[in-house]
């Protein structure tokens, strides 16, 4: 169920004793970034402010996090799992979210694939602007559109001949240069990964 001002009052709160335990999310990436806890009030706090809040028990009061450190999370959707008494919030976190720094609470455990993909594109957009002397994604992006574009018609080239001379090893390194490079062209555009992605779920739903 997406919670709304107006479905707030449907969640289990007599059940869970007016206190949810809340799931966060990054909305981009997927990584499960903390766990936390609502209550009424701080739901409510969330849903009118776009900043994640929480009730904490330590504190006994809400808790907007990133309160002190700056590092707060804006709100992009909230939803209830079937028994309406647990929260999946899914966030743009503004900084670290764990308080040792890391990114996430759960910074030692595996990332899944497809997260390291998303956390990829993230970095790479980051190179945009920076100096072209300090990477090779810099330098690429001061090339321009022409020269990335060229890159990725090597690296598909390379990789479709890996692929029909069977070199199994030699197609995982060319498809992971091509992949690359895709995502430095796709952000050169000012796109990403998921305007093509979109394109793929419209095609998958017909």
């Amino acid at each position: 169920m997406k919670i709304t001002k107006e479905t707030a009052g449907q969640l289990a709160w007599e059940k869970m004793q007016d206190l949810i335990p809340a799931v966060v999310q990054d909305a981009h990436s997927g990584r499960v970034l903390m766990q936390g806890y609502m209550n009424q009030e701080s739901l409510a706090k969330t849903l009118e402010t776009k900043k994640v809040t929480f009730y904490s028990r330590s504190k006994q009061r809400l808790w907007m996090k990133g309160e002190t450190s700056g590092n707060t999370l804006d709100l992009v959707d909230i939803s209830a799992d079937c028994d309406q008494d647990s929260l999946l919030i899914l966030v743009k976190p503004n900084g670290p979210t764990c308080h040792t720094g890391a990114s996430t609470c759960w910074f030692n455990s595996e990332v899944p694939t497809m997260t390291f993909i998303a956390e990829l594109e993230q970095t790479l957009a980051l190179r945009k602007d920076a100096d072209p002397s300090t990477s090779y994604t810099a330098e690429l992006y001061s090339k321009g559109i022409k020269r990335i574009a060229q890159k990725v018609g090597e690296e598909g080239v390379e990789t479709a001949l890996a692929a029909v001379v069977h070199d199994k090893e030699e197609l995982k390194n060319e498809s992971a240069d091509l992949l690359y490079h895709l995502i430095v062209l796709l952000q050169a555009s000012n796109m990403s990964l998921n305007d093509a992605i979109d394109i793929l779920k419209a095609r998958h739903n017909k």
